[in-house]
């Protein structure tokens, strides 16, 4: 559907039309923080016009669940705003600030996406090394063979690196502003995150190759894997795809450099 035009006020507040898909928690939620446009679109400045709302659960405002890969728990869903009226007392912050607020937030949400996929590939990891040295083909421990062991290090060396670009990005953000993150640290985290999320993919292809038929079913010593290949791509979409975080990446380096530099 269209964009609908900016909402009229209703008793000093706003009337809100609008649906958004994929909403972590909206199967269960009676809050929905929600960016909505109060101004008119500007053709240089897209993002101006935008605020920041509270909306409650209530009358017009509906939820669907949608089914996804991951967990049932997530309560993912689609929440559709049909003339929901908003009080002016929910607007969060100021009125036409509300792009500036979500981006704020997107560098410690890139940061947690960053670490908690890391940590999962790391348990594939582990799983996979001890299958390995269980495991026994023709007489033989599966690691003894070498294309095994060179799965493993390929899988061991790209969590690694993951682990310790997130300590340094991660002490910088203890060092730094939230207005110094926002300047210095938005392309690296996007970087990151791009990173983390290129090593899950080969974590996950060399953990099924390991692990074989067991990879694929739910249960049994497979599992760990199976719910991985079928999940860690999430972090690849959500908080910005990868063609976008990597976008970012160079766009805030050529932000920042002079143009001077020459071969």
């Amino acid at each position: 559907r269209p964009p609908p035009p900016p909402p009229p006020p209703a008793e000093g507040g706003f009337v809100v039309n609008g649906l958004k898909k994929w909403i972590t928690n909206g199967t269960f939620a009676e809050y929905f923080t929600t960016a909505v446009r109060t101004g008119k679109p500007d053709p240089k400045r897209p993002q101006a016009g935008i605020s920041l709302l509270v909306v409650e659960r209530g009358e017009g405002l509906t939820t669907t669940s949608i089914k996804t890969s991951s967990s049932a728990s997530a309560g993912t869903a689609l929440v559709v705003y049909e003339d929901v009226r908003v009080p002016r007392a929910n607007l969060i912050g100021q009125e036409g600030k509300g792009f500036a607020y979500v981006m704020s937030n997107f560098n410690n949400e890139r940061w947690g996406m960053a670490v908690s996929g890391n940590r999962h590939a790391r348990l594939i990891v582990e799983e996979c090394f001890k299958w390995a040295s269980q495991r026994r083909v023709f007489g033989r421990p599966l690691i003894a063979q070498p294309v095994i062991r060179n799965k493993l290090a390929r899988m061991i060396s790209e969590v690694e690196s993951v682990n310790h670009w997130i300590e340094s990005i991660t002490y910088q953000m203890c060092k730094m502003s939230r207005e110094e993150q926002s300047e210095k640290l938005a392309g690296p985290i996007a970087l990151l995150k791009l990173k983390q999320t290129r090593a899950a993919t080969l974590v996950s292809d060399e953990a099924c190759q390991i692990f074989g038929g067991r990879a694929v079913t739910r249960t049994g010593m497979g599992q760990q894997v199976e719910r991985f290949q079928r999940t860690f791509k999430f972090h690849a979409i959500l908080g910005g795809s990868e063609e976008i975080m990597a976008d970012l990446g160079v766009r805030q380096a050529l932000k920042y450099w002079d143009g001077k530099s020459k071969l």
